[in-house]
């Protein structure tokens, strides 16, 4: 029976699938952190964001070194809370608490176990594409990392870490909100490689001459 080449692009078009096998809810870890890196709790996101642009201010802009800017953060805070303090025995007030959430020791293990799934899930991935089975995504991982290479030369380490927290914060609700429609672009794209490898193939890679195997004849 003849092979119809539609039937390949057929099989390549129906490899298409979601970009993660769970709810982005339970890749994040399905904690707290998750919920923070999704919005469930606004205030508290909103926070994290305030707090690590003025950091990034403080360090790209202002220029402070690393060891200033905790003393002084440091002091800062010491005053605060001496102020308050004295302020709470004079006026009766509520005295200053360290709010519970940032003392729970959850939040590190979340954070502990995003990272260590994302790498577990990260080198294996990164094994497989290597070993040449999938040529299109190889060569994309391959691009992306050049790519990353060039714009990691323009900017600095600083600015490198704030624009990936920036990422943490906005890519995974922006995949929840429109989970179907990345689905559908990243798998075009994947689609769209493997067509162009295919044809790239049968152009050229099929046409490389190769020795032939001889079975041995058997006395």
């Amino acid at each position: 029976m003849a092979h119809n080449p539609s039937d390949s692009d057929n099989e390549i078009t129906t490899t298409k699938r979601k970009l993660f096998e769970h709810d982005i809810h339970q890749v994040l870890g399905g904690r707290e952190v998750a919920d923070v890196l999704l919005w469930r709790n606004k205030k508290i996101s909103a926070a994290i964001l305030i707090g690590m642009t003025v950091i990034w201010f403080l360090f790209e802009v202002v220029e402070y070194n690393l060891v200033p800017l905790l003393c002084h953060i440091s002091i800062t805070i010491m005053l605060v809370l001496f102020i308050w303090s004295t302020m709470a025995q004079i006026f009766k007030w509520n005295a200053p608490n360290i709010p519970d959430i940032i003392l729970q020791d959850y939040l590190f293990e979340d954070l502990a176990t995003i990272f260590h799934r994302g790498f577990k899930q990260l080198l294996p991935m990164l094994h497989y594409i290597s070993s040449g089975i999938d040529l299109p995504r190889f060569l994309l991982i391959i691009v992306s990392l050049y790519m990353l290479s060039v714009i990691g030369t323009y900017l600095s380490f600083v600015n490198l870490l704030y624009i990936g927290f920036l990422c943490m914060l906005t890519l995974p609700i922006m995949y929840e909100r429109y989970e179907e429609e990345i689905n559908n672009l990243v798998g075009n794209v994947l689609v769209d490689l493997r067509k162009k490898y295919k044809q790239f193939e049968k152009r050229y890679l099929s046409k490389i001459p190769r020795g032939s195997v001889k079975e041995k004849k058997r006395t």
